[in-house]
């Protein structure tokens, strides 16, 4: 069996898209509630990769383990670019459901806000000759994230439908896309971790 993450990564990505395709539609959102299924399921990995990466950042921190770091740096960068991602997918998940993008959207504003905020602290992160450095940065920006995403009040963007549901298939697919999808991103992690400890050795 490969031990390669990339196509691991893939391999995991492409059963959640397929299983997605298969997902039980609803009766207002159609054919599209496929897309918000999925959707919905990454933005939740996202923000667990940024979770495990502050935890792992404080486990680094009060440890002393390079390991830890390594693991926090790592999921960082996971979670970043899935966040990334999500914005991307937002965008066309508006463009579908409400025939056009709403950029005021705080929904989408203030994601946007903190990908960019995300994105020069680890391009400036990566400058550091000292790793804990990282795990130091990624536990603040946890902090600031879910406290910037607790307060968010939506315009056009609905409360959650998966949690709101009480179809069960309609939860179990989307607990289904989430083990998926979390399975893709511990790939990317682990090809992070790998990367950095290749660039660390030369």
């Amino acid at each position: 069996m490969t031990r390669s993450p990339a196509l691991w990564f893939f391999i995991f990505l492409a059963l959640a898209v397929l299983l997605a395709a298969f997902a039980p539609l609803e009766k207002t959102l159609g054919p599209n509630a496929r897309l918000v299924y999925f959707h919905g399921a990454w933005v939740w990995v996202a923000m667990l990769l940024f979770l495990a990466a502050a935890l792992l950042g404080a486990i680094g921190l009060l440890a002393r383990r390079k390991a830890a770091h390594r693991w926090s740096q790592a999921l960082g960068r996971a979670g970043l670019c899935f966040w990334i991602a999500f914005l991307l997918m937002s965008l066309y998940v508006m463009q579908v459901n409400w025939n056009g993008i709403y950029w005021d959207e705080p929904r989408f504003r203030i994601p946007l806000n903190l990908a960019i905020v995300g994105l020069l602290l680890q391009i400036g992160l990566s400058f550091l000759p000292e790793i804990a450095w990282t795990s130091l940065g990624n536990l603040v920006y946890a902090l600031v994230f879910f406290i910037s995403m607790r307060g968010i009040q939506a315009v056009l963007h609905p409360d959650s439908p998966i949690l709101r549901s009480d179809v069960r298939d309609i939860q179990l697919y989307f607990i289904a896309l989430l083990v998926l999808i979390s399975a893709a991103a511990w790939q990317l992690a682990r090809w992070w971790y790998f990367w950095q400890g290749k660039r660390m050795r030369s």
